[in-house]
């Protein structure tokens, strides 16, 4: 949810890699949190686009003061890479209000489930440059659309609105990863990042406003909870992520996917009191078995290792 390593690149020491899988799994856990938090938020009545649109301005705001107090020439780029990165940016906003949109109307943990086949997307998607279409890949989408089946249920017993707007929005992730991979990979991320946030506030701001900018105040423990998604599972995460992938590489990195989605889970099912049937644990156990496939493939398939650091919903 990629490349050969770069661990070896890391500094070598045992303990350095240790640091580095520590903090993986600090993102790794705050990337969990976003789905179930913003569940949560949806149920007690937050309107979605309002909900996405704060969470961004205080995100874009958060890596731009990151950058301005650290590292200010990372915000010059010349004005292709600033078209692309935005181009990206808008296409990541489209896909994080389809996916608030989606939940709206979906459990977190079947959420979560559906949001696991980005590698398998991406990897498609590489087909229209050139990547081979195999037997194996048909296998893999195989298994992914068995568990969709399953998610869904035979008698269509999952809302049909909120899986497709969570499909367009894993569609929309994914054609924004192969973007960066194709013609920003070798960018500093922290600038990429600041631009694509910022492209992903523009779009989903516009969206916002065109529709009379609809707010539902929040209580205390709303804010909570809209503070942890844009400070925990926005941009701590993503710190945590790329210093993780200096030390240990991104392609174990991307390894620890599966234990995001389960973790969302698992949240879910702790907090939010959500109950998953035996059909939907096995389709969700078919979707991740199609995602590490996917995610093996492009370990072989991806030769720079930064791709993953720029997909987050």
């Amino acid at each position: 949810m990629s490349p050969v390593s770069t661990a070896s690149s890391a500094p070598s020491a045992s303990h350095s890699i240790g640091y580095g899988w520590f903090l993986a799994l600090i993102a790794t856990v705050a990337f969990s949190l976003a789905t179930p938090i913003a569940r949560s938020l949806l149920v007690g009545g937050a309107d979605p686009s309002g909900l996405v649109t704060i969470r961004l301005i205080i995100a874009t705001a958060l890596h731009g003061l990151a950058i301005g107090l650290s590292a200010p020439a990372l915000f010059r780029l010349d004005r292709r890479n600033v078209g692309f990165s935005l181009l990206a940016g808008v296409t990541n906003g489209i896909g994080m209000l389809l996916y608030f949109l989606g939940l709206a109307r979906l459990t977190a943990s079947i959420t979560a489930m559906l949001l696991s086949m980005s590698p398998l997307i991406v990897l498609s998607l590489l087909v229209l440059r050139g990547e081979k279409l195999t037997q194996r890949h048909a296998v893999r989408i195989g298994l992914a659309l068995a568990g969709v089946y399953l998610l869904i249920g035979p008698g269509g017993n999952v809302d049909m609105t909120g899986v497709g707007l969570i499909l367009l929005s894993v569609l929309a992730f994914s054609s924004q990863m192969v973007l960066l991979q194709w013609y920003l990979k070798d960018l500093d991320p922290r600038t990429v990042t600041f631009y694509v946030t910022a492209g992903m506030l523009l779009v989903v701001g516009v969206y916002w406003v065109g529709i009379g900018a609809p707010w539902q105040p929040l209580p205390v423990t709303g804010w909570i909870g809209l503070a942890t998604l844009a400070l925990v599972s926005t941009f701590l995460a993503r710190l945590a992520m790329y210093a993780a992938v200096a030390y240990i590489g991104s392609s174990q990195m991307s390894m620890l996917t599966p234990l995001e989605i389960l973790l969302a889970v698992i949240w879910s099912v702790a907090f939010l009191g959500e109950r998953l049937t035996v059909a939907h644990a096995i389709g969700g156990a078919l979707i991740l078995a199609s995602t590490l496939l996917a995610i093996q493939r492009l370990n072989l398939t991806w030769r720079r290792p930064r791709w993953r650091t720029w997909f987050r919903s």
